[in-house]
């Protein structure tokens, strides 16, 4: 089945069924660059990340502003013979479209350090919803805001007393023309001789809904360095926030006091040999989570074990080759962003060259390994010296858990296939047409990730100017991007430009 030699009847009865490569379609774009436009720093997308149920969508920017858009073809809607005979995966199109905005964050200065706070949102994270209305949190370098948006109603009201055609003038019956004991008006009165019309109630004809952000909590004063990300614990109460060198936990209601529960700064700051990048909470376990370091380090933790967490349940790294290291070993180890999978099995982290997929159960080194960029590797020095080499990509994974993305420079991203019975990685570029760039490079079927030994699946193996032989763009980078919940769509950002597309 598989293309092996062929198995014992017992072995071909349980292998699995290699997967077909999915095939991505354009679906929609907000904000689209004109040819020769240009964008303004502001409006730069910083974050992008859909909420639990994937029918709302929320972008942040460096200006400080939260868009939100919602789903508008939602499956629900669909009558049921309808969607008897639809096949949503193929033929529906995912549809959004723009809710609003508002002004999460404006620039400050920080009196004491002499340092200017800018606006720009670095995280995103939706909250449980009630009562129809939508609560996230938002976070730039210093503060955090809980935000509660919500429908209201704006009612109409006609029908009123008087109607200013058939009302007396100057206000005295000697300006009204009516005449006879008792004349019918439009709004259904009757005027009495010499006087106004009968007292009647208003009328409400029409609601109108408008969107309204009430920012509900403050949560500041808790971070000397920059805030790096934020999460959300699966209890529904708490959440976290870490800098570079302390994670904090917040109860949602109570904004004026937060636990340092991970502290990682050295006595003398002289000592100081790595910092956190990122941190997440376990999906369903409430008590786990996990951070990553600039080593290039992954430490999950227990929340039960001390209040101060200075040591970690487990440890994932991968040990260097022998004779391998360099100047910017270290600096490309350096993970930039990590994702749980949906059930918790597995951690995805990005570090600068490669995405890794690690199984909670063996800490030994990762399951997989992508190589997303190699052809940049000898250009390494050059990407040290404009900086480059500091991006902070991030990463996503499918709901199914069997596809994993990142993006690249010349606003590429890739997505590979982590599932049983092969390696392909498909490149597509955040323009109307994605596959101009398209790559697909089988490689030999790889195992299934129960498996106990690594497996290292490249990419695009080419040693020319970029994966397709073109030149790449280090102004352009592909930095943000998130995969919804329960279906192949990947919402990504190219600058100020909202691109999504579908499998």
């Amino acid at each position: 089945m598989n293309g092996a030699a062929t198995p014992e009847p017992k072995a071909a009865s349980t292998s699995p069924t290699p997967q077909v490569p999915l095939e991505w379609r354009f679906s929609q774009v907000f904000g689209e660059r004109g040819a020769g436009e240009d964008v303004q720093d502001v409006d730069i997308i910083s974050t992008i990340e859909f909420n639990k149920s994937g029918h709302h969508l929320a972008t942040g920017d460096r200006g400080g502003r939260v868009v939100l858009f919602e789903r508008t073809d939602a499956k629900d809607d669909a009558p049921r013979k309808e969607a008897e005979k639809a096949d949503y995966s193929i033929s529906r199109h995912p549809e959004f479209r723009y809710k609003t905005e508002f002004q999460s964050h404006e620039p400050e200065f920080d009196y004491l350090k002499s340092l200017e706070i800018e606006e720009k949102i670095n995280k995103i994270k939706w909250c449980q919803g009630t009562n129809g209305a939508s609560f996230l949190l938002s976070t730039n370098d210093k503060t955090i805001k809980f935000w509660k948006v919500q429908e209201k109603k704006v009612k109409k009201i006609c029908e009123m007393n008087l109607d200013p055609s058939n009302a007396p003038a100057n206000g005295s019956p000697a300006g009204n023309n009516m005449v006879g004991p008792s004349t019918r008006i439009p709004n259904g009165g009757f005027l009495r001789p010499g006087g106004p019309p009968l007292l009647r109630l208003p009328v409400v004809t029409s609601q109108e809904i408008s969107l309204a952000a009430n920012c509900r909590r403050v949560y500041a004063h808790a971070h000397d360095y920059h805030i790096n990300s934020i999460s959300n614990n699966s209890d529904g109460e708490t959440f976290i926030s870490a800098d570079d060198l302390r994670i904090n936990l917040w109860n949602l209601e109570i904004s004026n006091q937060s636990f340092n529960i991970i502290d990682v700064k050295p006595t003398n700051m002289e000592d100081l040999t790595e910092v956190i990048t990122c941190a997440e909470f376990h999906p369903s376990h409430c008590n786990t989570l996990a951070y990553s370091s600039s080593k290039g380090s992954i430490r999950l933790v227990d929340l039960r074990q001390s209040a101060l967490c200075d040591t970690h349940s487990q440890l994932f790294e991968q040990h260097e080759a022998p004779g391998s290291r360099s100047f910017f070993t270290e600096i490309i180890a350096s993970i930039s962003d990590i994702k749980f999978s949906k059930d918790g099995r597995h951690i995805l982290s990005r570090d600068y060259m490669t995405l890794k997929l690690w199984d909670v159960n063996m800490d030994s080194g990762p399951v997989a390994t992508f190589q997303v960029h190699e052809y940049l590797r000898p250009k390494l020095c050059d990407l040290y010296e404009n900086d480059s080499i500091f991006d902070k990509f991030e990463c996503c994974q499918s709901g199914d858990g069997l596809q994993v993305a990142t993006g690249s420079y010349s606003n590429i991203f890739r997505v590979f296939n982590c599932g049983a019975g092969g390696s392909e990685v498909t490149t597509l570029e955040a323009t109307r047409n994605p596959t101009r760039r398209q790559i697909q490079n089988p490689a030999r079927p790889a195992r299934s990730l129960s498996s106990l030994t690594r497996v290292v699946r490249r990419g695009a193996e080419n040693t020319g100017i970029d994966a397709n032989g073109n030149s790449y763009d280090l102004s352009t980078k592909l930095l943000h991007l998130a995969w919804h919940p329960d279906e192949n769509l990947i919402a990504c950002a190219a600058a100020n430009s909202l691109y999504m597309y579908y499998a």
